[in-house]
């Protein structure tokens, strides 16, 4: 039990049973844990049907309704902690992250130093496929705001394909993660950079989902824009983020 992945899901069932094959059949053994939001179109039926197949490795929890992405996350890292994970990956359902860069993402905090690994767009290597012009521009410029705000040297700072050591989320008291949704990502990568855990950057492609519905609105960039403001406020003012005890 060294590596899980966590994924939440709502109405994936296009993606779901392709999704666990292929982290199944990486060299390197991970777990999976889907994080199923009462997903109305039997995304969870899929998991538990995959579990035959995959006994002690494949893992569910459900939820009642779309409770959010944050909130999903910390379920999920609440469990991994609490059976002894050492390192916990963030992924998306819809292939848009490169299955086979976890393999990378774990090398670099085994064997590269890191406690955090984040999956870019933004560094040399990495690039966005598929995706409308206007939305490349809103993600990279998102990224270049948090840069200036919070001073925080990483590219791709709204990135949802993440390594996490344990220790770190360890020390994060999780209950008092403010954001729920784009913002959260940004969130957890300032409080690791500010708590001083090395935070490394992997190139990867990024590909618009082919099959299901994206879940990005607008309002999850207006919560994004002004938590950044948030953020460096408590930061400098506030003595945030606190370690947990």
């Amino acid at each position: 039990m060294e590596s899980v992945v966590i994924i939440p899901t709502y109405n994936e069932r296009e993606n779901i049973a392709a999704m666990v094959d292929a982290v199944m059949s990486l060299p390197h053994p991970f777990d999976l844990l889907i994080i199923d939001d009462g997903s109305p179109d039997g995304t969870a039926d899929i998991v538990r049907q995959k579990q035959s197949e995959y006994p002690s490795r494949l893992h569910l929890v459900e939820r009642e309704g779309k409770q959010g992405l944050g909130t999903a996350y910390i379920a999920g890292f609440k469990w991994c902690l609490s059976r002894g994970y050492r390192y916990i990956f963030e992924m998306d359902c819809d292939f848009s992250h490169p299955v086979e860069k976890l393999i990378d993402l774990h090398k670099a905090c085994a064997e590269g130093g890191a406690h955090v690994a984040v999956g870019s767009r933004y560094v040399r290597g990495g690039k966005v496929k598929n995706w409308p012009i206007g939305r490349i521009l809103m993600s990279y410029f998102a990224s270049v705001y948090v840069r200036l705000v919070t001073w925080m040297n990483v590219r791709d700072t709204t990135a949802g394909f993440v390594c996490y050591r344990s220790e770190v989320l360890d020390a994060i008291e999780l209950d008092e993660v403010h954001f729920k949704g784009y913002a959260f990502q940004i969130e957890m990568k300032y409080t690791a950079y500010c708590m001083g855990y090395k935070i490394k950057e992997v190139p990867i492609v990024f590909v618009n989902r082919v099959l299901g519905t994206s879940k990005m609105n607008s309002s999850i960039f207006g919560e994004a824009f002004l938590g950044v403001l948030k953020l460096r406020y408590w930061h400098l003012f506030k003595g945030f983020p606190k370690r947990r005890t």
